[in-house]
Protein backbone atom coordinates (compact mmCIF):
# COMPACT_ATOMS: atom_id res chain seq x y z
CA UNK A 1 0.00 0.00 0.00
CA UNK A 2 2.95 2.40 1.28
CA UNK A 3 4.31 1.32 -2.32
CA UNK A 4 1.63 2.67 -4.37
CA UNK A 5 1.11 5.63 -2.61
CA UNK A 6 5.00 6.78 -3.12
CA UNK A 7 4.50 6.13 -6.93
CA UNK A 8 1.23 8.04 -7.21
CA UNK A 9 3.34 10.69 -5.38
CA UNK A 10 6.39 10.81 -7.64
CA UNK A 11 3.79 10.98 -10.77
CA UNK A 12 2.76 14.09 -9.19
CA UNK A 13 5.31 15.37 -8.41
CA UNK A 14 7.26 14.79 -12.29
CA UNK A 15 3.86 16.27 -13.50
CA UNK A 16 4.31 19.54 -11.22
CA UNK A 17 7.88 19.74 -13.02
CA UNK A 18 6.43 19.41 -16.46
CA UNK A 19 3.78 21.96 -15.94
CA UNK A 20 6.51 24.54 -14.34
CA UNK A 21 8.53 23.77 -17.53
CA UNK A 22 5.53 24.48 -20.03
CA UNK A 23 4.77 27.50 -18.12
CA UNK A 24 8.31 28.97 -18.44
CA UNK A 25 8.68 27.93 -21.73
CA UNK A 26 5.43 29.21 -22.74
CA UNK A 27 5.61 32.41 -20.46
CA UNK A 28 9.76 33.34 -21.91
CA UNK A 29 8.36 32.86 -25.94
CA UNK A 30 5.65 35.23 -25.14
CA UNK A 31 8.34 37.76 -23.73
CA UNK A 32 6.51 37.74 -20.25
CA UNK A 33 8.27 38.19 -16.81
CA UNK A 34 6.76 36.01 -13.59
CA UNK A 35 5.13 39.53 -12.62
CA UNK A 36 3.61 39.99 -15.21
CA UNK A 37 2.08 36.50 -16.06
CA UNK A 38 0.85 36.64 -12.62
CA UNK A 39 -0.99 39.73 -12.78
CA UNK A 40 -3.39 38.35 -15.88
CA UNK A 41 -3.85 35.32 -13.67
CA UNK A 42 -4.49 37.81 -10.65
CA UNK A 43 -2.05 35.94 -9.26
CA UNK A 44 1.15 36.57 -6.91
CA UNK A 45 4.49 36.55 -8.71
CA UNK A 46 5.82 33.87 -5.40
CA UNK A 47 3.00 31.52 -6.94
CA UNK A 48 3.81 31.91 -10.42
CA UNK A 49 7.31 31.46 -9.26
CA UNK A 50 6.43 27.47 -7.71
CA UNK A 51 4.23 26.64 -10.48
CA UNK A 52 7.48 26.85 -12.56
CA UNK A 53 9.99 25.31 -9.65
CA UNK A 54 7.96 22.23 -9.78
CA UNK A 55 7.14 23.08 -6.19
CA UNK A 56 3.01 23.44 -6.93
CA UNK A 57 0.35 22.59 -9.84
CA UNK A 58 -2.07 25.35 -10.41
CA UNK A 59 -5.48 24.51 -9.93
CA UNK A 60 -7.69 23.43 -13.51
CA UNK A 61 -9.32 26.85 -13.93
CA UNK A 62 -6.27 28.77 -13.61
CA UNK A 63 -4.39 26.32 -16.24
CA UNK A 64 -7.44 26.64 -18.60
CA UNK A 65 -6.61 30.45 -18.02
CA UNK A 66 -2.92 29.71 -18.79
CA UNK A 67 -3.89 27.81 -21.76
CA UNK A 68 -6.02 30.44 -23.38
CA UNK A 69 -3.77 33.32 -22.38
CA UNK A 70 -0.88 31.26 -24.92
CA UNK A 71 -3.07 30.12 -27.19
CA UNK A 72 -2.52 26.25 -26.07
CA UNK A 73 -4.19 23.46 -25.67
CA UNK A 74 -4.29 22.46 -21.49
CA UNK A 75 -2.73 18.94 -23.05
CA UNK A 76 -0.17 21.06 -24.35
CA UNK A 77 0.64 22.14 -20.42
CA UNK A 78 0.72 19.07 -18.98
CA UNK A 79 2.81 16.77 -22.15
CA UNK A 80 6.46 16.80 -21.64
CA UNK A 81 7.98 18.48 -24.74
CA UNK A 82 11.11 18.02 -25.93
CA UNK A 83 13.08 21.55 -24.78
CA UNK A 84 13.09 23.92 -27.32
CA UNK A 85 15.57 26.75 -27.16
CA UNK A 86 14.16 29.79 -26.63
CA UNK A 87 14.81 32.70 -29.35
CA UNK A 88 16.88 35.63 -28.01
CA UNK A 89 15.51 38.35 -26.92
CA UNK A 90 17.00 40.95 -29.20
CA UNK A 91 16.47 38.15 -32.43
CA UNK A 92 13.31 38.41 -31.71
CA UNK A 93 12.26 41.67 -31.73
CA UNK A 94 14.10 42.11 -34.97
CA UNK A 95 12.11 39.49 -36.46
CA UNK A 96 9.17 41.04 -35.11
CA UNK A 97 10.26 44.19 -36.49
CA UNK A 98 10.68 42.95 -40.34
CA UNK A 99 7.45 41.23 -40.02
CA UNK A 100 5.46 44.79 -38.42
CA UNK A 101 7.61 46.63 -41.40
CA UNK A 102 6.37 44.19 -43.90
CA UNK A 103 2.89 44.18 -43.10
CA UNK A 104 2.93 48.24 -43.10
CA UNK A 105 4.55 48.61 -47.03
CA UNK A 106 2.28 46.15 -47.92
CA UNK A 107 -0.79 48.74 -46.97
CA UNK A 108 1.65 51.34 -48.62
CA UNK A 109 2.25 49.24 -52.04
CA UNK A 110 -1.73 49.18 -51.63
CA UNK A 111 -1.46 52.89 -51.38
CA UNK A 112 0.48 53.50 -54.19
CA UNK A 113 -0.82 51.63 -56.53
CA UNK A 114 -4.62 52.98 -55.30
CA UNK A 115 -2.58 56.16 -56.32
CA UNK A 116 -1.16 55.49 -59.81
CA UNK A 117 -4.81 53.48 -60.52
CA UNK A 118 -6.78 56.69 -59.78
CA UNK A 119 -4.32 59.04 -61.66
CA UNK A 120 -4.22 57.06 -64.61
CA UNK A 121 -7.89 55.90 -65.23
CA UNK A 122 -10.56 58.79 -63.63
CA UNK A 123 -11.45 61.54 -65.08
CA UNK A 124 -9.04 64.31 -63.45
CA UNK A 125 -11.47 65.87 -61.42
CA UNK A 126 -11.23 62.58 -59.86
CA UNK A 127 -7.53 62.19 -60.15
CA UNK A 128 -6.40 65.57 -58.27
CA UNK A 129 -7.37 63.88 -55.25
CA UNK A 130 -5.97 60.92 -55.37
CA UNK A 131 -3.32 61.91 -52.44
CA UNK A 132 -5.73 60.66 -49.99
CA UNK A 133 -5.05 57.31 -50.76
CA UNK A 134 -1.68 58.23 -49.03
CA UNK A 135 -2.83 59.92 -45.96
CA UNK A 136 -5.61 56.81 -45.45
CA UNK A 137 -2.78 54.55 -45.47
CA UNK A 138 -1.56 56.01 -42.00
CA UNK A 139 -4.33 54.83 -39.86
CA UNK A 140 -4.53 51.65 -42.08
CA UNK A 141 -0.86 50.79 -41.27
CA UNK A 142 -1.60 52.27 -37.30
CA UNK A 143 -4.75 49.44 -37.38
CA UNK A 144 -2.11 46.76 -38.76
CA UNK A 145 0.36 47.69 -36.34
CA UNK A 146 -1.79 47.46 -33.56
CA UNK A 147 -2.62 44.29 -33.79
CA UNK A 148 0.91 42.97 -33.58
CA UNK A 149 1.11 45.21 -30.59
CA UNK A 150 -1.61 43.39 -29.01
CA UNK A 151 -0.74 40.08 -29.80
CA UNK A 152 2.85 40.79 -28.77
CA UNK A 153 1.82 42.76 -25.82
CA UNK A 154 3.83 46.10 -26.74
CA UNK A 155 2.12 48.23 -23.93
CA UNK A 156 3.91 51.38 -24.89
CA UNK A 157 3.57 50.89 -29.06
CA UNK A 158 -0.51 49.96 -28.26
CA UNK A 159 -0.37 53.53 -26.90
CA UNK A 160 1.53 55.31 -29.45
CA UNK A 161 -0.42 53.45 -32.30
CA UNK A 162 -3.77 54.11 -30.75
CA UNK A 163 -2.98 58.15 -30.52
CA UNK A 164 -1.68 57.96 -34.34
CA UNK A 165 -5.10 56.11 -35.37
CA UNK A 166 -7.07 58.45 -33.70
CA UNK A 167 -5.72 61.54 -34.92
CA UNK A 168 -5.27 60.54 -38.88
CA UNK A 169 -8.55 58.81 -38.88
CA UNK A 170 -9.62 62.34 -37.80
CA UNK A 171 -7.29 64.35 -40.41
CA UNK A 172 -8.60 61.79 -42.87
CA UNK A 173 -12.37 62.68 -42.19
CA UNK A 174 -11.38 66.90 -41.92
CA UNK A 175 -9.32 66.30 -45.43
CA UNK A 176 -12.20 64.57 -47.02
CA UNK A 177 -14.81 66.71 -45.95
CA UNK A 178 -12.86 69.96 -46.85
CA UNK A 179 -12.52 68.47 -50.41
CA UNK A 180 -16.47 68.10 -50.99
CA UNK A 181 -17.32 71.38 -48.68
CA UNK A 182 -14.43 73.31 -48.79
CA UNK A 183 -15.95 76.76 -47.82
CA UNK A 184 -17.48 75.36 -44.68
CA UNK A 185 -14.81 77.12 -41.40
CA UNK A 186 -16.23 74.95 -38.78
CA UNK A 187 -14.85 71.65 -40.33
CA UNK A 188 -12.05 72.09 -37.72
CA UNK A 189 -14.93 71.10 -34.58
CA UNK A 190 -13.71 67.56 -35.71
CA UNK A 191 -10.71 67.26 -34.31
CA UNK A 192 -12.25 68.34 -30.69
CA UNK A 193 -13.39 63.84 -30.89
CA UNK A 194 -9.83 63.54 -30.53
CA UNK A 195 -9.70 64.91 -27.19
CA UNK A 196 -11.91 62.38 -25.01
CA UNK A 197 -10.86 59.43 -27.79
CA UNK A 198 -7.71 60.16 -25.90
CA UNK A 199 -7.83 60.47 -22.70
CA UNK A 200 -10.22 57.07 -22.81
CA UNK A 201 -6.89 55.41 -24.64
CA UNK A 202 -4.79 56.49 -22.28
CA UNK A 203 -7.05 56.02 -19.21
CA UNK A 204 -7.48 52.09 -20.68
CA UNK A 205 -3.96 51.45 -21.60
CA UNK A 206 -2.12 52.76 -18.93
CA UNK A 207 -4.00 53.66 -15.61
CA UNK A 208 -7.17 50.28 -16.06
CA UNK A 209 -3.96 48.18 -14.89
CA UNK A 210 -3.13 49.93 -12.15
CA UNK A 211 -7.31 50.53 -11.05
CA UNK A 212 -7.68 46.41 -11.27
CA UNK A 213 -3.90 46.00 -9.23
CA UNK A 214 -5.35 48.74 -6.51
CA UNK A 215 -8.23 47.22 -6.13
CA UNK A 216 -7.14 43.56 -5.75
Amino acid sequence: MSENLIKVGSEEQDLAVIIGKNITRLRKMADMTQLELAEKLNYSDKSVSKWEQGNGVPDIRILMQIAVLFGVTLDDLVKEHHEKKVMPKNTRLLRRVIIMACSAGLVWLVAVAAFVLLQLFTPSGVARYAWLAFLYAVPVSSIVLLVFSCVWHYKWMRIIVVSTLVWTCLACIYLTAYVVVPSNPNLWYIFLIGVPLQVLALFFFVWWKKVKLFKS
